[in-house]
């Protein structure tokens, strides 16, 4: 196929096919055309394979009864960057990141957030004492939710 015969709507289509399925290669052909598209995918480690199941909230931090809302305006409130499943671990078998007392460092990162199938550390954005800890470990978190508070 030419280049000037590219169908561009056609690959966003194809593209957000991809997104919405989570499928990595996908493969059409037609009469004339053939056209094949391949997201690379980054590597996961091998430890998230199977996951744990999670632990109960007891166990974790106690969480906060102020509203959400209330706590998004606290100068050390540590929001979600992105929409994905929040991890307190770096694997299964770790221990958390950070508790709740626990001293952190401008930087540290406190958990870790998985989308679409790419793990991403969350780092602190400022130094000091983790007070709350707002999400359950492996729980799905939205962007701009409040997931920690460090003073």
């Amino acid at each position: 196929m030419a280049k000037s015969e590219v169908d561009k709507d056609l690959i966003r289509e194809l593209a957000a096919l991809m997104d919405e399925t989570g499928l990595s290669e996908i493969e059409i052909e037609g009469v004339d055309k053939r056209m094949r598209l391949v997201r690379a995918v980054a590597p996961v480690a091998p430890a998230f394979a199977a996951l744990a199941p999670a632990a109960p909230v007891a166990a974790i931090a106690p969480i906060a009864a102020a509203p959400e809302s209330d706590l998004s305006n606290h100068p050390g409130a540590l929001l979600s960057p992105i929409v994905g499943t929040a991890f307190q671990a770096g694997s299964p078998d770790d221990a958390p990141f950070v508790k709740v007392g626990d001293h952190v460092a401008a930087g540290q990162t406190l958990l870790v957030i998985e989308a679409m199938k790419t793990f991403n550390e969350i780092p602190s954005t400022c130094a000091g004492v983790v007070r709350q800890i707002l999400f359950e470990n492996a729980s799905p978190v939205e962007y701009g939710e409040v997931l920690m508070i460090i003073d």
